[in-house]
């Protein structure tokens, strides 16, 4: 851990003109107490490589690297942030990469050498959190050892979520078949700038062996994209595209037709992924 050399955030922002885009989903934290908490809860920072996601001004950013972080590589959208940027790689010459690039497009393989541990962090823009998150579970392998991001708190709750509860859905199978999620702590709004409406939280996930083997990240993405697509549905119906005898492979693998997928347990919902691949 170390003491941060270069100006207070704010100082930052306003010597570079830089404002908050609605359109990129921009909320940044000023507060560098706060991100190097979220840093010190990375598992094994000192030997990590870290992709942060949309680093902004850098606030994240210089906590993990202050944090002890081995290796951070950013990849951040907005050009308006490369002085910013350009100033923490000074500080940290061999310790911070950053590429000025979309998210969604990367193919996150090629940032990293082969046995790194590669942890994910990052203050997640609200309107790609999602899609982002989605992509990184259903990568086969996982190519990262730990998830540690910032979502709204109504997001949150969907990766811890249990069935039976409105929360239950897609992201919470995704995550629990492949990982171990938690919720880590909340933030107020009042910890961003600008403040959003919503409260925030700060979600980990750890891969762990998967709950029903013989399925990969894609097999469970499709299957649940179908199970959710219209949750007022039973099981049967739902699952009627297959072209299968639903009805019979239900029966088979002990589930009552007439339930929908908010009733089904992870392990249920991957064996019936698995029986329907087969």
């Amino acid at each position: 851990m170390t003491a941060d050399p270069l100006p207070p955030l704010r100082e930052v922002i306003a010597g570079i003109g830089l404002s908050a885009k609605k359109s990129l989903g921009q909320n940044f934290i000023l507060d560098l107490n706060i991100t190097r908490k979220i840093a010190r809860h990375i598992p094994g920072l000192e030997n990590a490589h870290v992709l942060e996601i949309g680093p902004g001004p850098g606030g994240l950013t210089r906590a993990l690297l202050m944090e002890g972080a081995k290796k951070v590589t950013a990849i951040e959208k907005d050009e308006r942030t490369l002085p910013a940027l350009e100033a923490i790689k000074e500080i940290y010459p061999t310790r911070f990469e950053f590429q000025l690039a979309d998210a969604l497009e990367i193919d996150e393989s090629k940032l990293f050498e082969p046995g790194e541990d590669v942890h994910i962090a990052a203050n997640l823009p609200y309107n790609i959190a999602s899609v982002l998150l989605g992509k990184w579970l259903e990568a086969e392998p996982p190519f990262f050892n730990s998830i540690t991001v910032m979502l709204q708190r109504e997001m949150a709750e969907r990766f811890i979520a249990e069935p039976g509860t409105k929360a239950y859905g897609r992201l919470s199978v995704m995550a629990q078949w492949r990982c171990k999620p938690k919720i880590l702590f909340n933030l107020p709004a009042a910890a961003f700038t600008p403040a959003p409406k919503v409260t925030s939280s700060v979600v980990q996930l750890i891969p762990t062996d998967p709950a029903v083997e013989g399925l990969s990240g894609k097999d469970i993405a499709a299957f649940t994209h179908l199970l959710f697509s219209k949750r007022r549905k039973t099981l049967r119906n739902v699952l009627q595209p297959l072209g299968q005898d639903v009805a019979l492979i239900l029966e088979g693998e002990g589930v009552d037709a007439s339930l929908r997928a908010e009733n089904l347990k992870i392990e249920e919902i991957c064996r019936l992924a698995k029986r329907f691949k087969a």
